[in-house]
């Protein structure tokens, strides 16, 4: 989409330092992508799709939040749903880094739309998984983007923890942009594989070969396999979306941040009218315990009831002064006066 124009004198674009992936002279697209007559186009889609009472979703690549409200449109008379990608580019389990970025979009004035993973990106299992607690942090991940104030995107098999299967040899490789940067650009195969469906041959994709192979994890990962799991991934994530189509606070409720100097964990309210939920993620490998102060909110004697966790070890009910959260725990309760 960003690409839909370019500069009518054909000027060629700044050279920058360096080469990219292929060899060639890195460069700024300055006269390629994202010309003001993109926008234009964009407005004339809306009203097209205004009166036909349709959504425009938009994968939108954007460097920073002024940008990305730009598709939005001055009006609003853009985009309804452009995409945060910036969202990710931070590639790593980080307190500070999501709470920096989810304020900012959440300031912008649009209706945020959230990407952890896509068929561009190396899976969000690889990208913040750090060998030892993946599925834990897979279950983290989804704690995180499925109960934001906004609206996620999910790639398809980030639901059971697929990971990438990158081709170990450029004849095994299909991506033409896998085949003109090997060995330094591998191409988007590995993040483009079948999904998983049971542990049969091919994942039970397909009898015959498909055109991409699926990784050896695919015995354990996978839909049949893990829906008879309650602890898996993917019972998880069937939880935190039944609560999110029927939680008020979730579905329309503002985001309030807390504790925000904290390294560790992420927590934030999802207030809705009367209804208020509660998400604390422990972004660290470690056991924490965090407490909150909920008075700003009118909340000061409140307490917290359970509606979904990770953890192996949580009550029923807690209070804000000492609540126990395991390594990359994820804790998401209702408060109550």
């Amino acid at each position: 989409m960003d690409t839909l124009f370019e500069d009518p004198e054909l000027h060629d674009n700044p050279v920058l330092p360096g080469k990219n992936r292929y060899g060639d002279p890195n460069m700024e697209n300055k006269y390629n992508t994202k010309l003001p007559e993109l926008h234009e186009v964009l407005r004339k889609l809306r009203k097209v799709a205004d009166e036909h009472g349709a959504v425009l979703i938009g994968e939108t690549w954007t460097s920073d939040i002024t940008e990305l409200k730009k598709y939005y449109g001055e009006h609003s008379n853009e985009l309804q749903m452009p995409m945060d990608l910036m969202f990710a580019t931070v590639n790593k389990v980080s307190a500070p880094e999501f709470r920096r970025q989810i304020g900012a979009v959440d300031a912008a004035g649009g209706w945020p739309v959230y990407v952890i993973s896509n068929h561009d990106i190396p899976r969000s299992y690889v990208r913040y998984g750090d060998g030892q607690h993946n599925d834990a942090i897979a279950k983290l991940m989804a704690g995180l983007y499925l109960t934001l104030r906004g609206t996620p995107i999910m790639y398809y098999g980030e639901e059971i923890g697929m990971e990438n299967n990158d081709p170990k040899r450029k004849k095994d490789v299909k991506d033409p942009i896998g085949k003109l940067g090997w060995p330094q650009e591998k191409g988007r195969d590995g993040e483009r594989t079948p999904m998983q469906w049971d542990d049969t041959a091919n994942a039970g994709f397909s009898q015959k070969k498909p055109w991409l192979p699926v990784p050896a994890s695919f015995k354990t990962h996978n839909v049949a396999t893990e829906l008879k799991d309650p602890n898996s991934i993917l019972s998880f994530y069937r939880q935190v979306l039944a609560l999110r189509h029927t939680n008020h606070a979730l579905l329309d409720g503002e985001y309030i941040a807390l504790n925000e100097s904290d390294p560790n964990v992420l927590s934030y309210l999802r207030k809705y009218k009367d209804e208020t939920v509660l998400v604390a993620l422990n972004m660290s490998p470690a056991a924490q315990k965090v407490s909150f102060d909920l008075s700003p909110q009118g909340l000061s004697a409140a307490k917290a009831m359970t509606l979904v966790t990770s953890m192996t070890q949580s009550p029923q009910a807690a209070t804000f002064s000492d609540l126990s959260l395991e390594p990359f725990g994820v804790y998401i309760a209702s408060i109550s006066k």
